[in-house]
């Protein structure tokens, strides 16, 4: 009995430490996937692959413009990071011919969109290759400053673009605070550390925002040969259609997407369009579908709506 005994400890205590160790083993090799793979997601390096033959590159700028944040999980929406070193490696590929920007976006934040604007402008200079961009639904505020980085401009009918200008918004949640007996208690080193938004406040969040603004303006002047002054006739916040958009000359040409794709590989001397492609990364679409199987707490909604509209950020967005 006692060796029966003796035998059934000993396995338990193989079977524990067998157990304790593949456990183990399965944390750290899915933590080295899980980086690996976020750094592949990061860089591009999974999904680029491109032709051998002359072609132009389509880069995406689709969803707001903001920070890549959750990078694993995001399977779908704008990649600020990952277009950014995309367009490096473009820049040492002699295949390729030129960029084509498919741009359906309201806009986004100040950093991104300038950031992005910059390695275009960079790209061309480097490559003296031609930048096209393509607006689908929407091509407004940071990212029709995107767009200024093109040659040609190529909108479709239905577009919506324009909305030069700069937005920061925020919250006043005093009354809010007054009615449940809530004081918002701030220790300072100086008067203006503290968001009280006093008409002082206002006063230099306005000048942050003009600053911005004449930016905005200088680099439409650039892109599109308008004066400035013609700019800020233009630039009061206002979207306009792709009709009007011609008339102000703020966008080039009217034309449907498959007709921009004619004109771009004519116009690049290239055989074929390329662009990357994460369909195929199942870890990132896995924890994406895992994310979004998981109840989200009231407290995360109104989190997620918030930063949404990026409170307290400075953003070229359109307000649509």
């Amino acid at each position: 009995m006692k060796t029966k005994q003796t035998i059934g400890l000993v396995v338990a205590v193989i079977l524990f430490i067998v157990t304790g160790f593949a456990s183990v083993m399965t944390d750290t090799i899915s933590a080295k996937i899980f980086d690996r793979t976020k750094e592949e997601i990061l860089s591009g390096e999974t999904a680029f692959a491109p032709p051998t033959s002359d072609y132009v590159a389509v880069v995406d700028i689709v969803g707001t413009i903001q920070a890549q944040e959750n990078d694993l999980y995001s399977v779908e929406g704008y990649r600020h990071t990952t277009n950014l070193n995309y367009i490096d490696r473009l820049m040492e590929d002699s295949s390729n011919q030129g960029i084509l920007l498919y741009v359906d976006s309201p806009g986004g934040t100040v950093y991104e969109s300038q950031e992005m604007y910059d390695k275009l402008m960079e790209y061309k200079e480097n490559t003296g290759r031609p930048v096209y961009a393509y607006m689908a639904h929407y091509g407004a505020s940071g990212a029709y400053m995107i767009s200024m980085a093109a040659d040609r401009v190529y909108a479709n009918q239905n577009t919506i673009t324009g909305s030069i200008g700069v937005i920061m918004s925020g919250y006043d949640l005093s009354g809010l605070y007054e009615k449940l007996g809530i004081k918002n208690i701030n220790i300072t080193s100086g008067e203006n550390k503290a968001s009280t938004f006093s008409k002082a406040q206002m006063k230099i969040y306005q000048s942050q925002v003009d600053e911005y603004f004449n930016q905005f303006v200088k680099i439409v002047a650039e892109g599109r040969n308008l004066s400035e002054e013609k700019v800020r006739q233009l630039a009061d916040g206002r979207t306009y259609t792709a009709r009007q958009a011609v008339k102000n000359k703020l966008i080039d040409e009217i034309a449907s997407y498959e007709e921009t794709q004619t004109m771009v590989l004519n116009g690049a001397g290239a055989d074929e369009f390329y662009r990357l492609n994460f369909g195929d990364n199942w870890w990132a679409t896995l924890f994406a579908k895992a994310e979004n199987l998981l109840p989200k707490s009231d407290t995360q909604v109104l989190k997620e709506t918030a930063e949404e509209f990026e409170s307290g950020v400075f953003m070229y967005y359109a307000g649509l």
